[in-house]
């Protein structure tokens, strides 16, 4: 995986954080009602354990995720392009996603059969007064159904392995934070600005972009390439040949040619 899909997982996440604040923001305000007795220190350190857990849940989903990839997927691409084309047009799609084409409403509400279906264990985290409690907390607010989350782990099933995978949803995790632990005044300035300078639109434009950059711009190389060169490509040997073999093969010719020589006049 390179660090230009780390990154872009990074960027997805931070500039998509508005739509966090939609889905999680409830979440959130229960969560600092539940520790509205402890202390401002516990309470920095409590924030900092149901984080931790959040990530950690998208770090498994992404383990999961690059596992379906090597397994299901990666044999049906051995020997051609189809990983590349794959990686180009998931990208394609998170970014047509982030421009707001709903592609994965339905399935949020599938996600949020699975939530409700949490619901009881989710009840037993309160209040978030103990680093345990807040830890599960987290872990459980990782499965909460999000549009954005499904998207990552798109791109998490073709990040080549599962390591790579879990990387990525941690990064993309990261990526959130800064809007969900920001202050009332903070969050209305950062939404103000992502919205203003419309960097959510931006981001997914630049993600389309480079998804069809993935796909094509090595075809269209490709084509130029075998056009300006129809000659060399059409002996693979010939063309991948080094300095040194293309020296050998020519003394081999010379060599040949000679002993036939001397098997003419020795005839």
């Amino acid at each position: 995986m390179t660090t230009a899909l780390l990154i872009a997982a990074l960027f997805m996440g931070f500039f998509g954080s508005p739509h966090c604040l939609g889905m999680c923001g409830g979440l959130v305000a229960a969560f600092s009602l539940s520790m509205k007795d402890v202390s401002p220190a516990k309470r920095r350190a409590l924030i900092a354990t149901y984080h931790f857990g959040r990530l950690t849940s998208y770090a498994v989903l992404g383990l999961v995720a690059g596992l379906i990839g090597t397994t299901v997927l990666a044999p049906l691409m051995i020997g051609n392009s189809m990983p590349r084309i794959l990686l180009g047009l998931v990208l394609v799609f998170v970014g047509a996603t982030m421009l707001g084409l709903p592609f994965l409403t339905k399935l949020e509400r599938v996600g949020m059969r699975f939530w409700q279906f949490l619901s009881p264990i989710r009840q037993k985290v309160f209040p978030l007064n103990t680093y345990p409690r807040a830890l599960a907390a987290g872990l459980l607010w990782g499965y909460l159904p999000c549009g954005l989350v499904y998207g990552a782990l798109l791109i998490a099933v073709v990040a080549h392995d599962p390591l790579s995978g879990a990387a990525l949803m941690f990064v993309f995790g990261l990526g959130t934070i800064p809007m969900l632990v920001a202050t009332h005044k903070t969050v209305s300035w950062l939404r103000g600005q992502i919205g203003r300078l419309r960097l959510r639109q931006f981001n997914g434009a630049i993600m389309v972009l480079s998804g069809l950059a993935v796909v094509f711009v090595p075809m269209v190389m490709a084509s130029m390439h075998g056009g300006g060169h129809g000659d060399a490509h059409s002996n693979p040997q010939m063309s991948h040949s080094s300095p040194s073999s293309m020296t050998s093969n020519l003394s081999n010719s010379h060599q040949n040619m000679s002993d036939n020589e001397h098997n003419m006049d020795s005839h």
